[in-house]
């Protein structure tokens, strides 16, 4: 028993060195990213390489921070990112409650075209929803990019919500029936409380795709002023070179809302998606 326990323990210790080697080896382009953003320009582009920052300046983020065009952008962003959390909240919680609690015609080959929307590539959508947004007269207005964002968003909100509504006793319905709801508040002030985990896991990634996006702000925001700040990081490249600490600052500025939620919210996002995908 002895010899078992020290295995055990063996083996404990060896997965605990494992998982910080991991860590550290994701970990380390973050770390890059921050402290190059301390560094001064000819520190930089010195010829001798430094894992931390000889000359300590602030003088990067300061210049971000300033600059009337970055903070435009950052606005854009969070509007970008809370659109597409809201579209896909409004449009993919009450589409998995109803495919998860009632038996609707055609539901499995609902669901398969949401698996199916989820592996399309951006670029393959672009120009139909070009197309789309132009005849709408959409182009160059604040809900051409979370609306595009969110349509990728809405399909994984309903396969994971799915499950949740699906595993929920048929005796709460009846339940809350009972004490008067009809099927909206039924909906809202029961069916809703009971799958916080995975609306929580939802929001936090409708969120972070609003946040992240790219291609659809670039193709979809044509004027200059609306596009975000993962749209705007090339303003520090000119014909003089390329000002790689501002830019350092620029993107960890972009890094820390992704890095503050998954502090935050690691639980619900992990127990949310292990939770939705064991539950049928």
């Amino acid at each position: 028993m002895k010899k078992t326990f020290l295995n055990e323990k063996r083996r404990a210790i060896l997965n605990c060195v494992i998982a910080v080697i991991i860590a550290i080896i994701f970990l380390f382009p973050i770390y890059w990213l921050a402290q190059i953003s301390f560094k001064s320009d000819s520190e930089t582009f010195g010829k001798v390489l430094s894992y931390f920052p000889r000359e300590f300046t602030v003088q990067p983020w300061l210049e971000n921070l300033r600059d009337p065009t970055f903070l435009m952008s950052l606005r854009n962003s969070f509007i970008n990112a809370f659109l597409t959390m809201g579209i896909a909240l409004l449009l993919g919680v009450p589409a998995a409650y109803g495919m998860g609690r009632f038996k609707v015609p055609g539901g499995s080959i609902f669901l398969l075209t949401f698996l199916v929307a989820q592996m399309l590539p951006p670029s393959l959508t672009l120009t139909p929803m070009y197309l789309i947004f132009n005849k709408l007269h959409l182009l160059g207005t604040r809900f051409a990019a979370p609306i595009a964002i969110a349509a990728g968003s809405i399909p994984f909100a309903i396969v994971t919500l799915r499950p949740y509504f699906k595993s929920i006793p048929a005796a709460l319905d009846e339940a809350a029936r009972i004490d008067g709801c009809n099927a909206f508040t039924a909906f809202w002030y029961v069916m809703i409380p009971a799958v916080k985990t995975g609306i929580i896991t939802i929001t936090v990634i409708s969120f972070l795709n609003g946040w992240n996006d790219l291609v659809y702000s670039m193709t979809f925001n044509v004027v200059p002023e609306m596009r975000p700040l993962t749209a705007n990081i090339y303003k520090f490249q000119n014909a003089y070179g390329t000002r790689w600490n501002c830019i350092m600052a620029y993107g960890t500025i972009l890094v820390i809302p992704v890095v503050l939620l998954f502090i935050f919210m690691q639980k619900y996002i992990v127990g949310g998606l292990v939770a939705g995908a064991v539950k049928d």
